[in-house]
């Protein structure tokens, strides 16, 4: 994911949650703001998306999959924190077995 098309991913968030209509214009008016240079075409897709489609579908719908490539884009923010989770919780270290060094003799000696 490209820092543009993240950047659109939040600022179509943040319009969405100040009850803002998501236009590309404001998109990339808060993109700037952010002091952000992303291709000029990200705004116009991530607009275009919110009018098909509202941003609680996006979000609600993160695995049901068949969706363009924004709308992964739009709701992928809540799918990383279980993902990095589930990372977190495999790499657990398990306890280490003692081996014969440890105790103090070997078994061939």
């Amino acid at each position: 994911m490209s820092v543009g098309e993240l950047a659109c991913t939040y600022a179509a968030l943040i319009l969405h949650d100040d009850e803002v209509a998501v236009t590309a214009e404001k998109i990339a008016t808060l993109v700037k703001a952010a002091g952000i240079e992303c291709e000029s075409f990200w705004p116009n897709l991530f607009a275009k998306l919110v009018e098909k489609r509202s941003i609680e579908d996006l979000i609600m719908n993160v695995g049901a999959g068949g969706g363009a490539a924004p709308a992964a884009a739009v709701a992928g923010g809540a799918a990383a924190a279980p993902a990095a989770e589930e990372k977190k919780e495999e790499k657990k270290e398990e306890p280490k077995e003692e081996s014969d060094d440890d105790m103090g003799f070997s078994l061939f000696d």
